[in-house]
């Protein structure tokens, strides 16, 4: 006899109307209809399909053994679930070595959070199989509240309520738009990611989509007590605009265009405008792989991007986001205009490479806003990876122990200076780690550099040539102090001087390899 065929079904968020024509063409000519359902006996699923159901299909209730409440079996709640899956699937696969079509029925889609991914994992490699595809959750939700989801560039991230709060608050930060399922006990820690984040006054509440009960509004006034598992928070696209339920607030039709705009802006903000905010930000060596959620979702919020233009090119174009870039040597005037624009009420990120509190802008922005008339703006540091952490990880590990971090350029402070810092530096045998050690205008000071370090050190210690780490063109190479070429150093280049305890060994096939460590253990005496 020929066995059966399986279809996982896709009902849609709810509404019996929003099913495709091909779920209701395989519910009304199976054989078989399966749905879950906890202990009750009521199922979602099964409700929705019900006015397609006809007289003579077998139905199988596949009743969960547990759904919130603990569990005595031995492997505990997963243990639970796993012989349910199981026992299911053997039902079902009854029917299917009888010849039987079963139709396993799924709120949403059958791939997307489904019960039926268990069945399918179970059965779908023995039996023809088909899936038919249902309107997700989050899309009736994006229609209920009429807010786009994503536009343009932007991406989407789903995420379960069941997370942890910090990978949450991690996630929700540097998400373009975002969805949190399974609300319901989560709701308390999925509010507190969205406050740490930044992101609770542009989040949305939607609780049964299109079904009897429906509910939608702020996430901040929702009462924790009231949340069903069937509802999520939503970010919407940014791109968007000013929420419409800001907009009904404002009266927006019965008013002007140009009433609208300050109604509204009244509804979002208040009364008074929201005061604007700088926020600098490290972007890390290069790339986005270098690059903090937290740093994202502060690019991602900012009206205005200010900064050197090499590193303002590097953030992502947002539509309606504005963009400054400006010269590398005008850092006063570049930290005063993003406070002016912070004290005109908007939300301003400067952005530096690596970290930018390490020879960048930070230190530029303060001093600025520690002056009259600024001292009110906002102002935060995002912290970045620093280039030195990220060309010390490419050669091992040569900042293991205590070391001295110093820039060698004498554009803002004298030779002199950098000089006494270097001596004072090796004599207490510290790793060194040099920033901007030349450029095509200055390249004696590496040579003096080496000869300086050359009066403590001996000649084969190690020195990490690092050049556009992250970046398309990285080098990282491992030459002796004493044969340190200044022409092979530029702008874009660390230098990492090993101490005396340092070392240098080769590793894998051949000796291809080479790395450098200094050891966290330092000889006495």
């Amino acid at each position: 006899m020929p066995t059966g065929r399986l279809y996982g079904v896709g009902l849609g968020p709810g509404d019996p109307s929003l099913l495709t024509v091909r779920a209701v063409e395989v519910i009304a000519s199976a054989d078989v209809v399966a749905y879950h359902s906890a202990r009750h006996g009521r199922s979602i699923a099964r409700s929705i399909a019900e006015r397609h159901l006809r007289p003579g299909q077998i139905e199988e209730p596949l009743v969960y053994p547990v759904t919130t409440e603990t569990t005595d079996h031995p492997g505990g709640y997963r243990g639970a679930l796993e012989e349910f899956y199981e026992e299911a699937a053997a039902r079902l696969a009854a029917h299917l070595d009888a010849g039987r079509v079963v139709a396993v029925l799924a709120e949403g889609d059958p791939f997307f959070y489904s019960s039926y991914q268990h069945m399918h994992k179970r059965l779908a490699h023995r039996y023809p199989t088909e899936v038919v595809p249902g309107v997700t959750s989050f899309s009736a939700a994006s229609a209920r509240l009429g807010r786009p989801l994503v536009e343009g560039e932007e991406t989407l991230t789903i995420l379960p309520g069941t997370l942890p709060e910090e990978e949450l608050t991690a996630r929700l930060a540097q998400a373009d738009s975002a969805v949190v399922m399974k609300l319901g006990r989560t709701f308390p820690t999925v509010r507190g990611a969205l406050e740490r984040s930044g992101r609770l006054a542009e989040a949305r509440y939607v609780e049964r989509a299109t079904m009897s009960g429906e509910r939608t509004g702020r996430v901040a006034d929702i009462d924790p007590e009231s949340v069903p598992y069937f509802s999520m928070a939503v970010l919407p696209s940014r791109v968007a605009g000013v929420p419409s339920d800001a907009r009904m607030d404002a009266g927006a039709d019965a008013r002007t265009d140009a009433e609208t705009d300050v109604a509204v802006q009244e509804a979002v903000l208040g009364n008074d405008a929201a005061p604007g905010e700088v926020v600098v930000v490290g972007l890390g060596p290069a790339g986005p792989l270098w690059l903090t959620p937290e740093a994202r979702g502060a690019l991602a919020a900012a009206e205005d991007v200010v900064g050197y233009t090499t590193y303002v090119d590097r953030v992502p174009v947002r539509p309606g986001q504005r963009r400054h870039g400006s010269d590398n040597k005008v850092e006063s005037e570049r930290a005063e205009f993003a406070l002016d624009l912070a004290r005109q009420g908007h939300r301003v990120a400067v952005v530096s490479s690596g970290d930018p509190g390490v020879f960048a802008m930070a230190s530029a922005v303060l001093e600025v806003a520690a002056e009259d008339p600024y001292r009110e703006v906002p102002v935060r540091v995002v912290p970045g990876m620093t280039a030195a952490h990220a060309a010390a990880a490419r050669a091992g590990a040569p900042l293991g122990h205590d070391y001295a971090v110093v820039s060698l350029s004498d554009r803002l402070k004298p030779w002199e200076v950098i000089a006494g810092r270097l001596r004072a530096a090796v004599a207490a045998d510290l790793v060194l780690a040099l920033y901007n050690p030349g450029s095509r205008s200055r390249l004696w000071q590496v040579g003096a550099t080496r000869d300086l370090l050359l009066e403590h050190r001996a000649p084969d210690t190690p020195v990490v040539v690092a050049r556009d780490v992250g970046g398309p063109e990285e080098s990282v190479r491992v030459v002796r102090l004493g044969e340190l070429e200044p022409a092979e150093v530029d702008m874009r280049t660390l230098l990492i001087v090993g101490s005396t305890q340092t070392r240098v060994a080769q590793r894998g096939e051949g000796g291809a390899e080479r790395i450098v460590w200094t050891p966290r253990r330092y000889p006495e005496g």
